[in-house]
């Protein structure tokens, strides 16, 4: 790219960044990063109306400052910090006249050519949907901890053939208390994730041990499935200390099993071999008596 265009870019990018709203935007999504935020929440975290702020989005998205995706009914956005490197290699590259060594702690804002080599080369996010008929307990728990273990690889999703009106109250408190991100979890149907808009699944994990003998929608022939039967906390008894008790065993079995999951060798394993790996990691962990 020539000088003129890095200059039209940078003047480009550094406008769009002289406004209050999205520069409190920025701020809020790259304390987040790698994960990502929906239109509502940063709205609400920059103080401003929903309508006001997609103008905002908007005009961040045109000079690639972030990216958008889909999740369901809902948009989230992230920063892309690729995009800030190449503002602070620019803005950096005749510094101090081609001697880093002279720029004191400059140096280190300098973006890597490597790092920027090999974030490039990384495959795309894995987009993971997890079912079970109500989608309240055990695919909530599941999206949850997919999110933070596999924040930045992977994208998780969860629905149900028969979503119940909200999430178990106990399973999001143990997960606020668990130190997770509640704000966007809710109870879906699987037919969310059938439409043209809908993202594109790379994996289906089903959780439960039969979703009432309903066939699952048509999610494409390149999805790799499986399933993990696990437990239903709907039918956990016993007092509210034992109950809760059993909810901590059922997250550290779903937490286990991802953490062998993220950590799959995806880049030398075909379709078959992951869906293999997949069933083993379904039959690696005792389920609750």
């Amino acid at each position: 790219m020539s000088r003129n265009a890095d200059t039209s870019d940078a003047i480009e990018t550094l406008s769009a960044l002289a406004q209050t709203t999205r520069l409190a935007t920025i701020r809020h999504l790259l304390t987040e990063h790698p994960k990502s935020l929906s239109a509502g929440e940063i709205a609400r975290r920059c103080g401003v109306p929903h309508n006001t702020l997609s103008t905002h989005l908007a005009s961040l998205i045109g000079v690639g400052l972030i990216t958008v995706e889909r999740q369901g009914r809902t948009m989230n956005y992230r920063a892309d910090v690729r995009k800030f490197r190449d503002l602070i290699r620019f803005l950096t590259r005749d510094c101090c006249n081609g001697r880093p060594d002279l720029c004191g702690d400059l140096a280190r804002m300098i973006p890597n050519e490597v790092e920027d080599i090999e974030e490039t080369t990384m495959t795309a996010a894995f987009n993971v949907l997890f079912l079970c008929t109500r989608n309240s307990a055990r695919s909530i728990m599941a999206e949850a901890l997919m999110q933070k273990t596999g924040s930045g690889r992977f994208n998780a999703y969860s629905a149900g053939s028969d979503p119940a009106a909200e999430p178990m109250p106990e399973v999001i408190d143990r997960l606020t208390k668990l130190g997770h991100d509640v704000t966007n979890l809710r109870c879906k149907s699987w037919h969310e994730f059938t439409g043209p808009t809908a993202p594109r699944m790379d994996f289906i994990i089903a959780l439960c041990d039969t979703l009432d003998g309903q066939i699952c929608p048509d999610f494409g022939d390149r999805v790799v499935t499986a399933a993990w039967p696990l437990p239903d906390p709907a039918k956990f008894t016993g007092s509210p200390t034992e109950r809760t008790t059993l909810l901590n065993e059922l997250y550290a079995m779903i937490r286990r099993r991802l953490e062998i999951f993220v950590s799959l060798p995806f880049a030398s394993l075909d379709r078959m071999a992951l869906k293999a790996r997949l069933d083993e990691i379904g039959d690696t962990h005792r389920a609750l008596p």
